[in-house]
């Protein structure tokens, strides 16, 4: 990664006496900055072409996992007259409130990488994750040759990246009726909490555990850690994961898991595009990430939604992936 979270939240916080005061105000409140996908997403949000060159000030804010700091925070943006949100909420419900409060306000707001139970977002820019659930459980059952045991370890529940990538877990594993699930439980994207979720599974179920569905990377990563501290071998298990970050790309490349990119970088900026474009009619997109997905034309940026595309990390590609990072 190019910026770290001190460094991420150290430019936001600093960011707006360098905008000219006419700049439009755009927060970004996303639902929690402890692991690297979010970090991604908004350090690409910060190298936004507009952001860098000062067309806009925007601000990021860590809703910490908890929908009622993003509640909070909300009512921060309203209060202080922000132009435009992005929104990335960790509650599929509790967040249209949120949402709801800035309609009324007059304030736009963006859906980005999870989504929420609203019909008031003027857009929403992130990726399919049933299709992502589906891919990644197919990975893991092609593995096992469609028999043996799994457990699918999930993130945070009523989130609607838990809710869709369930939903595709589900319809892979309905095409495997003689794979059983043994557990299933959140670990709320935390690779410490799949860890030991996955230490006790072992315990639990001594040799029979044949595969495991993570709904993140992070967890698929604390699940090869548990597996290794047993003193199990990782090649015994079918492992799959969701989002392409960087220990994940790594353990491809060591043939320990399989992972799926989720473009952090083409969603947060595709997002900023839509948000100023709502704020500004004139507005033509600065980001290339519209020349790098010809499949999801900007139209304008008036589109109720823009879906991200998935890349598969394989062994052909992941060196180009890796690259990036650095």
């Amino acid at each position: 990664m190019r910026k770290t979270l001190a460094a991420i939240l150290a430019t936001t916080a600093l960011a707006a006496p360098a905008f000219a005061q006419d700049a439009p105000k755009i927060g970004a409140a996303v639902y929690g900055l402890n692991a690297e996908f979010m970090q991604i997403w908004s350090a690409a949000l910060e190298e936004h072409p507009a952001v860098v060159d000062g067309s806009v000030d925007v601000t990021i804010f860590d809703g910490r996992y908890d929908a009622l700091v993003q509640q909070e925070q909300f009512e921060t943006m309203i209060t202080q007259g922000f132009d435009a949100i992005i929104f990335v909420p960790i509650d599929i419900e509790a967040g249209a409130t949120a949402v709801q409060a800035a309609h009324d306000a007059g304030i736009p707001v963006v859906g980005s990488n999870t989504r929420v139970n609203s019909d008031l977002l003027t857009s929403y820019v992130g990726s399919d994750d049933v299709q992502s659930g589906y891919m990644e459980a197919k990975n893991v059952l092609d593995k096992m040759g469609c028999e043996g045991a799994v457990v699918i370890i999930e993130g945070p529940i009523g989130q609607s990246a838990q809710i869709s990538r369930l939903e595709g877990n589900m319809k892979a594993l309905a095409e495997c009726p003689d794979v059983e699930v043994l557990e299933q439980q959140t670990a709320n994207w935390s690779r410490a909490e799949a860890q030991t979720l996955m230490e006790n599974w072992l315990t639990a179920h001594p040799g029979e555990i044949d595969g495991v569905i993570g709904q993140n990377d992070e967890m698929a990563l604390g699940a090869i850690e548990a597996i290794k501290a047993a003193g199990l071998n990782v090649n015994d298990f079918a492992i799959a994961g969701i989002d392409g970050v960087t220990d994940a790309l790594l353990a491809v490349k060591a043939g320990d898991m399989e992972s799926i990119l989720q473009d952090a970088r083409a969603q947060a900026q595709g997002a900023l595009d839509v948000a100023i474009k709502a704020v500004n009619p004139d507005y033509e997109p600065m980001s290339d990430i519209w020349e790098a997905y010809p499949d999801m034309p900007w139209n304008g940026g008036t589109d109720a939604e823009y879906n991200v595309p998935w890349t598969p990390v394989t062994p052909e590609n992941v060196d180009a992936l890796l690259e990036r990072r650095s």
